[in-house]
């Protein structure tokens, strides 16, 4: 057993079980040990108690794959895992971080002759059964050593996977499609409000998004999820209009910036999540009051 995961969360987890279901043996290790514990005796891996434990189970050299919040998370983890490695063991970071912080981490690992791997991972919750799309950066004997478990976390042995080049190279290919990710989830929502509030023609929603599904150039994985749930709730009334956003539509917003690249469609799209999270009111409260200023116009007050 050569191979350790930290962070059992819910891509974490669903990434343990299915290297199981290939008949892979690993390490876990968890913030809290019951959930390490849990899906321990559910998978026969190992539960680690510490990061300590974790690293002395496995077989040098090792590979220790990180799935942690990027920021403070991944940071506090890697400053208490560097001095427990050993020169050849390979670290992965493969949550949604920064691919700055990938190359400095790399360096910062290398003065120890610790090699270093980022994994930018999609397919969510249903990654368990339909396999991971993985893009992945570092060095080509980094690629070798994780090739089999690409293998096994992919929807096929010989699809889904990539080493798109060096370290940083993974999360940057990730966090761009991240943002063609915002641009296309907010081009659905746009078309299908309005399709709901247009009057007259009693359009039914999930019967659009179906038709769509078949032969349409716009039929994907985005436009499936959106029939299923419109079958069971057109109206969407027990939703809340607020849509969080994650540190990748940010950053490739300032990697346009960076690059002088116009992406204005993705960047567009991340505005609109920032309003829908009450980031607006207070520039539409401007507007309201400059329009009554100008033009006498009505404003709304209180819940009136």
């Amino acid at each position: 057993m050569e191979f350790g995961l930290v962070g059992l969360g819910r891509m974490g987890g669903n990434m343990a079980r299915r290297l199981a279901r290939k008949g892979i043996r690993i390490a876990l290790n968890n913030r809290s040990h019951e959930v390490s514990s849990a899906i321990a005796a559910e998978t026969g891996h190992l539960a680690c108690a510490t990061l300590a434990d974790l690293v002395a189970a496995l077989q040098a050299p090792r590979i220790v794959w990180l799935m942690l919040p990027a920021g403070e998370a991944t940071e506090t983890t890697l400053t208490a895992l560097q001095p427990l490695l050993s020169p050849g063991d390979l670290v992965v970071d493969g949550a949604n971080a920064y691919y700055k912080d990938d190359q400095r981490h790399a360096g910062m690992l290398a003065a120890q002759q610790i090699d270093y791997a980022d994994a930018g991972v999609s397919g969510g919750v249903w990654g368990l059964e339909n396999g991971y799309c993985i893009m992945f950066g570092g060095s080509d004997a980094a690629a070798a050593r994780l090739k089999p478990y690409m293998e096994a976390l992919a929807p096929t042995p010989t699809t889904g996977w990539l080493h798109t080049g060096p370290v940083g190279s993974g999360h940057f290919v990730k966090m761009v499609h991240n943002g063609i990710e915002y641009g296309m989830m907010q081009a659905f929502a746009e078309g299908f409000a309005l399709m709901q509030n247009k009057a007259g023609f009693d359009l039914q929603l999930d019967e659009i998004a179906e038709l769509w599904r078949h032969g349409s150039v716009v039929r994907s994985w985005l436009l499936d999820l959106s029939a299923e749930f419109l079958a069971h709730d057109q109206a969407l009334e027990a939703v809340q209009p607020f849509v969080a956003d994650s540190g990748e539509g940010r950053w490739t917003a300032l990697e346009a910036v960076e690059q002088g690249i116009p992406a204005p469609v993705m960047t567009l799209a991340l505005m609109m999540r920032f309003a829908s999270q009450g980031k607006n009111d207070y520039a539409a409260k401007m507007l309201a009051k400059m329009r009554q200023g100008f033009g006498g116009h009505a404003i709304k007050e209180g819940g009136k």
